[in-house]
């Protein structure tokens, strides 16, 4: 095998993309060669598509365009893909793929390469084709299998994280710092505020938000805004002395991309009790983030990373161990031997 094809949104500011981006670049530094499937830029562009960050690598070929959140739309270039010599395909799956035109291509596909999907619908019903068009179908955690039902095709390849990289700063060493990054709406920002509102009464810090879209409309003399997108992550978190992540809670299976992205920086990570966290393991004791419940928890833990120093590193202990167990090489590993067993 030396040829590895991904079918998936790419360079945008969303987990489908973050997963394949960290997998096919740990295959090109392995020697495989990679040619990556991708949304056409026009379909990419709409309101409903995560930010495209970056221009495109050589290897990319757009090719198809995603369905609409209103159902409409929705096609795929098939000779683009076709035409391409690969010894498989990994197709990231999520719910504006265009589900019939890429089956109807299975039957090409299945004669030229090994088809695996990464599940990444949290509802069965917004898988819109048949799993068994696929030799292996890949997802997070139990729960996602749990989901799609009995089948003996599903192996489990935990969400990859980026890996750790240590920062030199002291906590606090120049002001106590929080920092939130993203697009999530602004009602998801309330209990941060709200519990900073509180804790401003006792110390003097700062609350960057960095937004790719619109900022939050909150105005405080501690929050400062900045409105631009984020390449590179990690010296952003080393700014900083607590990372805030927003998230409203939600029905369906999901896992946090972001947190798997941010991690590894090794600053105490701070979430809601919703379904994206709810998976987080206890390591020594302690979880790799700080999980709150509601907003007087949320005082009361974030006073905790500020005062305690000693459950600071355990909580960032066990984020190192679980980002060493959850390497993107470690993963990109996990997925050739998939492969090779097929």
């Amino acid at each position: 095998m030396e040829i590895i094809g991904i079918l998936s949104r790419w360079n945008a500011t969303c987990g489908i993309s973050l997963h394949a981006e960290l997998i096919g670049h740990e295959f090109i530094r392995l020697g495989y060669k990679l040619k990556v499937f991708a949304p056409y830029i026009k379909s990419a562009n709409k309101w409903w598509h995560h930010k495209i960050l970056r221009e495109d690598e050589v290897y990319i070929k757009r090719c198809y365009e995603e369905v609409a959140p209103d159902s409409t739309g929705g096609a795929i270039d098939k000779e683009a893909i076709l035409s391409e010599e690969f010894d498989c395909l990994i197709i990231e799956s999520y719910a504006s793929l265009p589900y019939k035109a890429i089956e109807e291509i299975f039957p090409e596909l299945k004669k030229k390469a090994k088809v695996i999907a990464v599940i990444h619908e949290g509802r069965r019903k917004d898988i819109k084709y048949s799993l068994d068009n696929f030799d292996r179908v890949v997802v997070f955690d139990e729960r996602y299998k749990k989901m799609l039902g009995k089948s003996a095709k599903v192996e489990i390849v935990p969400y990859p994280c980026n890996p750790v990289v240590k920062s030199d700063r002291r906590f606090a060493e120049d002001g106590l710092k929080f920092l939130t990054f993203g697009r999530q709406p602004s009602y998801e920002y309330y209990d941060y505020i709200k519990a900073l509102d509180d804790l401003s009464k006792k110390y003097d810090f700062t609350y960057k938000v960095i937004r790719s879209d619109g900022l939050i409309p909150f105005k405080r003399p501690w929050l400062v805004q900045e409105r631009r997108r984020i390449d590179d992550v990690y010296p952003v978190l080393h700014s900083a002395d607590l990372h805030l992540i927003p998230k409203r809670q939600t029905s369906y299976v999901v896992v946090s991309s972001t947190l798997c992205q941010c991690l590894g920086a090794l600053v105490p990570t701070v979430v809601p009790d919703t379904r994206h966290f709810e998976t987080l393991p206890e390591i020594e004791g302690v979880k790799p983030a700080v999980v709150y419940k509601d907003v007087d928890d949320l005082k009361e833990k974030i006073e905790r990373v500020i005062e305690d120093e000693d459950y600071r590193r355990k909580v960032l202990r066990a984020a190192e161990k679980y980002v060493e167990e959850n390497r993107s090489d470690k993963i990109a590993q996990t997925f050739l031997r998939l492969l090779d067993s097929i």
